[in-house]
């Protein structure tokens, strides 16, 4: 299947996240991912959530869900955490965003309860099990591959984590980048099973090179878009 990115929808749902989320204060973090998951046109969007995290990446990813016509669903480890994330939710200020489906329980369980693949998953470092919900995740990939992130990043060691060691055996990263906005957001691009998943073959566009300096060690990566 070949990837179709949508400038518009990412434009829309970058905009009405800045808006919803104006009291937040999460370094452009929901923005950034509501306008990823709007562009990347992801029908099913997986998050999984903190106990007492922040919400504004969670209200992003329900404003792209709403643009792209796809689910929006939060993978939480009990009923106490997902009474919280629900109540965050309900709090935003008026009119509140579409309260996301929220499934309780083990990652590989939650996962495979989804029913369809994976297009586009956020999970917090933070979170004791985000290595198993990474892993889970990489099994369920859509057709047309998907996008990682993982947010908090310099709540680990940002020079020592492998994508390839995080994610199911077999399953191949087309690229990956590192990016300094909020606490740390590692990002990746998962080929789709079996096929290649990237973006070259199938853009009928140029391709543009995006420089990115990490503020902290002041490397300089070079990556293609």
């Amino acid at each position: 299947m070949k990837l179709i990115w949508s400038p518009e929808t990412a434009t829309k749902a970058y905009i009405e996240t800045v808006k919803t989320c104006e009291k937040f204060k999460e370094s452009g973090v929901a923005e950034l991912l509501a306008a990823m998951a709007g562009g990347w046109e992801a029908k099913l969007i997986v998050e999984a959530w903190s106990y007492g995290g922040p919400i504004g990446t969670s209200i992003g990813l329900a404003v792209a869900a709403r643009h792209t016509c796809g689910r929006h669903v939060c993978i939480v480890p009990d009923e106490r955490t997902r009474q919280e994330y629900i109540k965050a939710i309900k709090d935003v200020a008026a009119p509140p965003p579409p309260i996301p489906e929220v499934v309780v329980g083990d990652a590989a369980a939650a996962m495979a309860a989804l029913g369809g693949g994976v297009d586009f998953l956020v999970v917090d470092y933070n979170r004791r099990d985000f290595g198993r919900v990474l892993r889970s995740a990489s099994a369920k990939v859509s057709s047309r591959g998907a996008v990682f992130a993982c947010k908090n990043a310099w709540q680990r060691n940002v020079s020592g984590f492998r994508w390839q060691w995080a994610l199911e055996r077999g399953t191949r990263v087309v690229r990956s980048v590192f990016l300094p906005v909020g606490k740390g957001l590692n990002i990746a691009h998962i080929g789709s099973p079996g096929g290649s998943g990237g973006v070259e073959g199938s853009r009928k566009g140029p391709s543009r090179w995006i420089k990115h300096v990490d503020q902290r060690s002041g490397e300089e990566h070079v990556f293609r878009e």
